[in-house]
């Protein structure tokens, strides 16, 4: 008898264990769920997603600027590349021309990009960043396959005959807001997707020096720019100071003035002669 309520009692505890584990899987987007298969996804997934970027300086001159700017732009179509964003500056007044590209390259075309590139000017800086996003990548996928079945078993329980109209209107409005997270979450898996199947490139197209600026020259004709700069910003300031105190002075002057008129009163008045009583002048 003792033996088959302890049965009894294991079973009742397995059921209720059993219970809360099935409420964990039906709650669309809970971390209770998403994080065991989360860390279980990564420890078993040897695929890693990984962001690549180059960022590339480009010296040319600047009668070749445009042309070596243009010939990137156009190079980039005839690979697994896609032009993001691309400008150009001209010269205006003491502005030195550059330009810029932002460029989205398939893996196996970088080589290619990169030999072209290399041809259109000097490359004074090249650096690659990479940053690991295979826990965002897991984190979303997880949340999309969650998000799918708790989608499909609210369509199935809306095409139930037994379903009454108020678990209907709640079946609706919980069956819209879960599409509306699936959707936020396939478009962020796509973003991913964007960063880490196909690798980024910038590259700033610059002008090297004139010939007659190289060495101290550089460094004397930047001083005098920049204490040109200098002088106009401390100008600024200046009149700013002036303008913020012209009011207060209108305020100011009169009392001063008014001040030292009543001070030389008051000292000519105590050093006047007392007259005495009876005195004659």
């Amino acid at each position: 008898m003792n033996r088959k309520f302890v049965i009894l009692i294991f079973v009742a505890l397995t059921s209720m264990a059993t219970g809360c584990s099935y409420r964990k899987v039906a709650a669309p987007g809970s971390t209770a769920l998403i994080e065991p298969l989360l860390l279980h996804a990564i420890a078993g997934s040897p695929q890693r997603y990984i962001a690549e970027r180059h960022k590339l300086e480009v010296i040319t001159s600047e009668s070749e600027l445009q042309k070596s700017w243009e010939s990137a732009v156009a190079f980039c179509p005839t690979v697994q590349c896609e032009v993001v964003s691309s400008s150009i500056t001209t010269r205006a007044g003491d502005s030195i021309p550059s330009g810029v590209i932002s460029l989205r390259v398939a893996p196996d075309d970088l080589k290619k990009l990169l030999g072209h590139v290399e041809k259109l000017g000097k490359i004074s800086r090249h650096t690659t960043e990479r940053e690991d996003k295979t826990t965002a990548v897991v984190d979303t996928e997880a949340k999309i396959k969650n998000l799918t079945g708790f989608r499909d078993n609210l369509r199935a329980m809306l095409a139930r005959p037994s379903v009454t109209v108020k678990d209907l209107v709640e079946i609706q409005k919980q069956l819209t807001d879960t599409q509306s997270e699936l959707d936020s979450e396939t478009a962020q898996r796509k973003i991913l997707a964007n960063e880490t199947d196909k690798i980024a490139v910038e590259i700033d197209f610059r002008v090297e020096r004139p010939s007659g600026t190289v060495g101290g020259f550089a460094q004397v004709w930047d001083a005098l720019r920049e204490s040109g700069s200098t002088l106009g910003d401390s100008t600024a300031s200046l009149i700013t100071a002036i303008v913020a105190i012209i009011p207060w002075l209108i305020l100011i002057v009169p009392a001063v003035w008014l001040l030292v008129r009543a001070w030389r009163w008051l000292k000519q008045r105590r050093h006047r002669p007392v007259a005495l009583p009876g005195s004659h002048s």
